[in-house]
């Protein structure tokens, strides 16, 4: 399994973590509050959010023959849609571990 996290700086974390979240909801197992969300895509990768009052930060998780660059632009650009006022926000992925 290979890691990556990102402190993203917005003022809207919560709200992007909702969206998001409600988006996509109906494809996929999705667990959230106002603070923390849990996302599982069909092909075993899991996203991890949670909001503080000027970051979102998040952990992708994705199986070892995931495609990690894939999956790490999936969540940016989906993020980037809600925030279209202020995009693009700022992923500096780091691999965790």
């Amino acid at each position: 399994m290979s890691v990556s996290v990102a402190r993203v700086p917005t003022q809207s974390a919560s709200r992007y973590l909702q969206q998001l979240a409600k988006h996509w909801s109906h494809k996929m197992e999705v667990a959230f509050t106002t603070e923390e969300g849990t996302i599982t895509f069909p092909n075993g990768a899991r996203l991890v959010m949670r909001a503080a009052s000027d970051t979102l930060d998040v952990e992708l998780s994705v199986p070892d023959e995931g495609d990690v660059a894939r999956m790490r632009d999936v969540v940016s650009s989906h993020l980037d849609r809600f925030a279209f006022r202020e995009a693009p926000l700022t992923f500096d992925w780091q691999s965790a571990g």
